[in-house]
């Protein structure tokens, strides 16, 4: 797979941030400066400059800028998720790579993970995400979930492969005029199954972290499900709750 533009914005900004140009404590140059020093778009620089903050390397404050916090990038995966532009943010810089992708007719046990019914069918997205390009260690195995029965999901699939860096929700909601108002998230504790061992490149049996999201219209009504996995080394995931301080 060929590299992307917000890639090599990263991967430059990286080198520079290694090379001491850019010193622990300094300010980056503005999303604006970055985007005429690079010849791209705002959404790009922003992409790249999400994929140094989830590495370690800057943070970001606003009316500050982004201060390079360290010189070489963390191993381990960090997501802060406070609002359904973190998860789009995600997949513009956690680009999939997709393994198969096939229609599914659900068993019961399977009805009884994804809380659907037994028997429907739905377009099974498999792919494997890594926290930057190969050779990095892949950080997720996702499977995403998509009612067969009332989207066209040959278009989908199509789409799919064409756009790795757009979340399967988000090309629903190009495709047919929706909106994503909701996310409801479990977290639960789980295994790496044999099955995926060898494509998360970690031990069958290890701990892992399985996420698993339903996308909900404006409507209320389900558009599509995922169920990801991450091996429980390479992951954390951090929220915010904040108190109403009018009601106290």
């Amino acid at each position: 797979m060929a590299e992307t533009r917000y890639a090599q914005v990263a991967r430059d900004l990286s080198e520079r941030i290694a090379s001491g140009e850019y010193a622990v404590g300094a300010l980056l140059p503005t999303e604006l400066e970055l985007c005429d020093r690079y010849g791209v778009s705002r959404h790009t620089v922003r992409a790249a400059i999400a994929e140094l903050q989830q590495s370690g390397l800057v943070s970001r404050r606003k009316k500050v800028g982004t201060r390079v916090e360290a010189a070489q990038p963390h191993a381990h995966y960090r997501q802060a998720l406070t609002s359904l532009e973190d998860l789009v943010q995600f997949g513009a810089t956690h680009v999939r790579e997709v393994r198969r992708i096939e229609e599914v007719v659900l068993d019961q046990d399977l009805a009884a993970e994804l809380d659907c019914p037994a028997g429907s069918r739905w377009l099974a997205i498999c792919s494997l995400r890594r926290d930057g390009a190969a050779p990095h260690l892949p950080i997720a195995w996702t499977v995403v979930y998509v009612d067969a029965q009332r989207f066209d999901t040959q278009e989908l699939a199509e789409r799919v492969r064409a756009a790795p860096e757009l979340l399967v929700s988000s090309l629903l909601e190009q495709q047919y005029g929706l909106r994503i108002a909701r996310v409801r998230q479990a977290v639960v504790g789980a295994l790496i199954p044999d099955a995926l061992s060898e494509e998360l490149q970690a031990p069958a049996g290890s701990a892992a972290l399985k996420i698993v999201r339903r996308y909900l219209d404006t409507d209320g009504e389900l558009m599509d499900l995922s169920v990801t996995l991450h091996p429980a080394s390479r992951y954390t995931l951090h929220t915010q709750l904040d108190r109403d301080l009018a009601s106290v």
